[in-house]
C-alpha cells in the first residue's frame, strides 16, 4: 500500500518566525489560564450559531483512520433539559449518598464543593451531549470498526472547550455515571455511548470558582535531549 494510490491535496502551511510563534503561544497560554470550569450559569441566551461554531471547531480533531467516531447533540429545549437534570441527579445521588463513591474519592472532590444537585443542567441555555461511536454502521447493517475511539473523542472535546473559551463562553465537563439515560432521552442509537455532557453559556453575575491551581510545569514535564 503506497501513498500514491490515494488522492492528496497540497498542505497549506505558513511557517512563522520563532518570536511570533512564542508570542502567539504565550497569548494562548495567558488566555487558557483564565479558563475555569463553571457550575453557576446565567440563564442569558446564547445564539445557536456560536454553539455550531464550537462544534465545528471540535470536529476538526484528528481521529483513528479518520472515522470521526463522535456525535454531538445540542439541547436548548427546557423540557428536555429538565429530563436530563432529573435523570442525572438520580445517578449523582447514588454516587454522593448511595455508596457508589469511595470515601477517598469524596475527599478528593471536597475542595470543589460539588454534590448531587445539578441546577446548571437547567439554568445553562445549552447542553451539548457528546457521544462516542463504539462502532459505525454500514448501509447493510453490518458493523464498521472504529479505532482509538476514546482518544479521538477526547481530543474533539478538548478542542470544543478551547473554542467555547475563545468565544467568551463558559462550560463544564459533566460526567454523571452511568450516563446511558442520555441515549434514551436524546434518542441516540445503541452503538453510541455518552462521553461528556457540556453545559454551555455565560457565568452568573455572582459566580465564584474554587481557589485551586494547576501543577507547575516542572512537576509534569520531563525533557529528554
Amino acid at each position: 500500500m503506497t501513498q500514491e494510490k490515494y488522492p492528496t491535496i497540497p498542505f497549506e502551511f505558513e511557517r512563522r518566525h520563532d518570536k511570533e510563534s512564542k508570542f502567539r503561544g504565550q497569548a494562548m497560554l495567558d488566555s487558557l489560564r483564565r479558563r475555569r470550569s463553571i457550575r453557576e450559569f446565567s440563564s442569558d441566551s446564547v445564539p445557536r450559531p456560536l454553539i455550531e461554531l464550537a462544534i465545528a471547531s471540535a470536529v476538526t480533531a484528528p481521529s483513528g483512520a479518520n472515522h470521526q467516531p463522535w456525535h454531538f447533540v445540542a439541547v436548548s429545549d427546557p423540557a428536555t433539559k429538565s429530563k436530563i437534570r432529573e435523570a442525572a441527579e438520580v445517578e449523582e445521588r447514588e454516587f454522593y449518598e448511595g455508596g457508589r463513591a469511595t470515601e477517598e474519592w469524596l475527599n478528593a472532590l471536597a475542595p470543589l464543593g460539588t454534590d448531587s444537585r445539578k441546577p446548571f443542567l437547567e439554568t445553562a441555555p445549552w447542553l451539548v451531549a457528546v457521544f462516542k461511536e463504539i462502532h459505525g454502521v454500514a448501509e447493510d447493517g453490518s458493523n464498521i470498526t472504529n479505532y482509538y475511539v476514546n482518544e479521538s473523542v477526547g481530543i474533539a472535546c478538548g478542542l470544543f472547550i478551547n473554542a467555547i473559551h475563545h468565544m467568551g463562553l463558559v462550560t463544564l465537563t459533566h460526567t454523571p455515571q452511568p450516563m446511558r439515560f442520555l441515549n434514551e432521552i436524546l434518542g441516540r442509537p445503541k452503538n453510541e455511548r455518552p462521553f461528556i455532557l457540556f453545559p454551555v453559556g455565560y457565568p452568573a453575575d455572582d459566580c465564584t470558582v474554587p481557589d485551586i491551581g494547576k501543577k507547575p510545569i516542572e512537576e509534569i514535564l520531563t525533557w529528554v535531549e
